[in-house]
């Protein structure tokens, strides 16, 4: 999540150069004893995040409406979503948290003065609050919040006036309800959330039900530290990332802030874009997940005017990375699988244990019949080119016509 305005990034053709080298990216295999990444850092030991998807009520109607102006039709959706984006326990009985909650859909004027349209109003939910737990039974507690809460509307209009203004506001934002604790790290939680009113912003107070989950990072035993050094993995522990960007179309954009939305639609599209992002690891497992936190900085232009303008951001990065291939399984490019013009084969760290890629250079002749391009076989080091054919699990992946 970038601590900046989001700018969408177009739907394009993206060029990523990745430097990782020597001092400058700090690599490290996982398996080194001097690697302290296999543990959670201390500022992140006893922190938490949580999610939570519910029911939202709050009154939007022709109040929020400017005089003169008057919808057909006012759709208000009442699923919506609140984060934890980061919380931390100080002791049993209180944290601290900073969360993030939003409809799934926004509200929807339609046909305001017969214009025939639908017009959105965006709506968002900011807190940082205080929470008390009073534990019930060994698995069992109530509790209560309270804090700042940062409401943030954006309305529409015309060119010349607003239809339903803009507001931004601060208020008390106030919480309670009860969690399960199912292990030391995984809670179930449900609860209240209450938004309060605004007069003068001419905004309806929100009540948010819920229930969700929360995740708490807690100190990795010995034995599971050591079971994230295993060796044979790469994490970077310093990355370096130049990007170059170029716009085709918005396809991707319009589907994750509008068909699913996830991240909020920008209001400049960009046509082309320069980016330097710098990510340090601080935790990873044995394979699978590792934890990053990065700065980017990016200049870009817009495709209507041709602006110039900037950017800045800070985030933290999730990386999940799945085995590509079973175990024993290997990955070639190859012509005709009977000849041995393969040379040495191409070992690809990290793309998964004991994998190769072997390339063959086909001639002309001997492509007049359709031929797989990929196919799996045995990453046995003793499985040659010569074993017979009813060893061999061919997938067709990708097939090339003849010639």
């Amino acid at each position: 999540m970038a601590l900046a305005a989001w700018v969408p990034y177009p739907e394009s053709v993206r060029v990523v150069v990745v430097a990782v080298v020597g001092a400058l990216c700090g690599v490290r295999v996982a398996g080194a004893q001097d690697d302290d990444r296999a543990q959670y850092p201390a500022f992140l030991r006893n922190s938490y995040f949580a999610i939570n998807l519910g029911y939202v009520d709050y009154a939007f109607s022709d109040r929020q409406l400017e005089p003169g102006f008057q919808a057909l039709g006012i759709a208000v959706p009442h699923v919506a979503a609140r984060v934890a984006v980061l919380g931390h326990e100080f002791n049993r009985y209180f944290s601290l948290q900073a969360t993030y909650m939003r409809p799934v859909r926004f509200v929807t004027y339609t046909d305001i003065n017969s214009d025939r349209s639908a017009h959105h109003v965006w709506t968002h939910f900011g807190g940082v609050t205080l929470k008390a737990l009073l534990p019930v039974t060994t698995r069992t507690s109530i509790y209560g919040e309270g804090g700042l809460g940062i409401t943030s509307r954006h309305g529409f209009g015309t060119s010349a006036v607003p239809i339903v203004r803009n507001a931004h506001y601060a208020s008390a934002l106030l919480g309670a309800g009860g969690e399960y604790r199912l292990t030391p790290a995984w809670d179930l939680t449900a609860g209240a959330t209450y938004s309060p009113s605004s007069a003068r912003g001419n905004e309806p107070g929100a009540l948010l039900l819920s229930a969700g989950f929360r995740y708490t990072m807690r100190p990795l035993t010995p034995d599971e530290v050591r079971a994230n050094l295993q060796p044979g993995v790469i994490f970077p522990k310093r990355a370096l990332q130049l990007e170059y960007s170029t716009g085709y179309g918005y396809g991707v954009n319009t589907f994750v802030s509008k068909t699913l939305p996830v991240f909020w639609g920008g209001n400049v599209k960009v046509d082309r874009g320069l980016a330097l992002h710098y990510e340090r690891n601080v935790f990873h497992t044995a394979r699978i997940f590792a934890l990053d936190f990065g700065t980017s900085a990016s200049t870009w232009r817009s495709r209507e005017n041709h602006d110039r303008f900037f950017t800045l951001s800070i985030y933290p990065l999730f990386r999940f990375t799945g085995g590509v291939l079973a175990r024993r399984t290997d990955v070639y490019l190859q012509d005709d699988h009977r000849r041995p013009e393969y040379g040495e084969p191409l070992h690809l760290p990290g793309f998964h244990r004991g994998g190769r890629i072997r390339r063959a250079s086909p001639s002309r002749d001997r492509q007049r019949q359709d031929q797989s391009l990929f196919k799996w076989k045995p990453a046995d080091t003793e499985c040659r080119t010569e074993d017979s054919a009813h060893l061999r699990r061919r997938i067709h992946v990708l097939k090339r016509s003849a010639i």
